[in-house]
């Protein structure tokens, strides 16, 4: 594997250019990678400490303000759709606008947002209040859109030969700031009341502001001419991006739902709520940079590990309820070990996506640079995005008509049709192929004949 972040990118095998780098692989990270590390740790822990407190105590106050279910799905749901509109003009100017100002900027905003959502009680119950919980929410996603996008496309430039296992280490701090949400949220909740959660974690979130404008180093590159529609149509892709949607709605269909479930059917208090989502959080953070060095280090599993991943979750979602088909009772040590494995599942789909996005236009004619990775960080935010939005806001409808067990289930639906999609795409692809090297081979083979028979006469 080539040197993490080396300027010349991937050497061809062979030759003088790859002795020379297995003898010259330096073993540490220079100071600007560590730096854009650091960065894009904080980004992670932070935003998803953020996004993530809300899962615990909210729907629950959110009901006692007159929003029902479907209201409080979509107050989830609207994130995400905002998300992918803003991830999508950010992706396409990342290199007019600059990776290190949409960064910083997209924290600070992303801070001061949470912490309005703490006084968000205090604003009359009704339309009122359903209205402001709309727009903290949009203005919260448009920075989150910013500073993501940013981040994916800095680290994707400065480590191109390692963007998986830097990706899915990254995945720790996103990890722990799912673990810590939630419990964190649900205690402050408890002993101190709405407010405090949010701005706590808020003014954590401003404090990291001036730490990434001293340490973040800048990039510049030149416009490129290709465009999301251009990318969005290869079939590979398009595919893709299906699993990417199917994956983030699973994420996003337990916001507004597993909360309600779990306090309903196993009367925890909203502390010990908070703990359940632990299983998904700690085996995805656990299992991402596992699965970001194979990917590396094996390329070619990286399509495997898509479809297997998705496959996996599908069977999850289903065991959650369980979908009553199965006449399996439900307890919660079958709740929390089937979040547990759909965590790693996850690990196992998402973190593959990026690089084989990345690979792929760049296989089409996309040139290496600046341009690409922010094209492709973009794409990547706003298909999450997708899933996202309709995850939550499907799942609070679902909740509401049909109940937890058979939403989870029709969830995992998605998950399995978009495996099976890639898996078949995949076959086919590899039939492909090899009809297309037969024909090579017999010319090839013919070719030496003609050379080796005057020879032999």
């Amino acid at each position: 594997m080539d040197a993490p972040g080396d300027p010349e990118g991937p050497r061809p095998p062979g030759g003088e250019g790859s002795a020379e780098s297995a003898r010259e692989t330096p073993r540490r990270l220079s100071r600007e990678q560590l730096s854009v590390l650091i960065s894009a740790a904080s980004m992670n822990l932070g935003s998803m400490m953020c996004y993530s407190i809300l899962g615990p105590f909210f729907p629950k106050e959110a009901e006692k303000k007159g929003a029902s279910n479907t209201i409080i799905g979509m107050i989830f749901g609207c994130y995400a759709l905002f998300e992918l509109l803003a991830s999508l003009v950010f992706g396409k100017y990342v290199v007019h606008i600059g990776t290190k100002f949409m960064f910083v900027a997209g924290m600070f905003v992303s801070g001061g947002v949470t912490i309005l959502f703490g006084v968000l009680d205090q604003v009359s119950e009704g339309p009122t209040f359903i209205a402001m919980c709309f727009l903290v929410r949009v203005m919260d996603a448009v920075s989150f859109a910013a500073a993501i996008t940013a981040s994916s496309s800095i680290l994707a430039k400065a480590f191109p030969n390692n963007v998986a296992t830097v990706l899915g280490s990254l995945e720790i701090f996103s990890g722990l700031g799912l673990v810590l949400g939630p419990p964190l949220g649900g205690f402050l909740y408890q002993s101190f009341g709405y407010e405090v959660p949010f701005i706590i974690l808020g003014c954590i979130f401003l404090l990291m502001v001036p730490l990434n404008m001293c340490i973040l180093p800048s990039y510049e590159s030149d416009a490129g001419e290709h465009s999301f529609w251009k990318l969005i149509t290869l079939p590979k892709i398009g595919l893709i991006a299906f699993v990417i949607n199917s994956l983030s709605a699973c994420f996003g269909f337990l916001d507004p739902t597993l909360s309600l479930f779990v306090l309903e059917k196993f009367n925890l208090p909203a502390g010990y709520v908070g703990l359940v989502f632990l299983g998904l959080a700690v085996s995805y953070a656990i299992s991402s940079p596992l699965f970001g060095l194979l990917s590396d280090k094996m390329p070619h599993l990286r399509k495997w590990l898509l479809v297997f991943g998705n496959l996996i979750t599908a069977g999850c979602y289903m065991l959650l309820g369980p979908v009553p088909v199965l006449h399996i009772k439900s307890q919660l040590w079958l709740l929390v070990l089937a979040l547990v494995v759909s965590g790693i599942s996850a690990g196992m789909s998402v973190i593959p996506t990026f690089p084989e996005i990345l690979s792929c236009a760049y296989e089409n004619g996309f040139e290496e640079g600046l341009s690409t990775l922010g094209l492709v960080s973009g794409l990547f935010s706003a298909m999450w995005s997708v899933g996202a939005f309709i995850g939550p806001t499907l799942g609070g409808f679902l909740l509401e008509k049909i109940g937890f067990e058979w939403a989870a289930a029709i969830q995992g639906l998605w998950a399995l049709i978009s495996g099976l999609a890639m898996g078949l795409f995949y076959l086919l692809e590899h039939s492909r192929r090899r009809r297309r090297s037969k024909p090579q081979n017999i010319l090839s083979s013919e070719e030496e004949r003609t050379v080796l028979l005057p020879n032999e006469i």
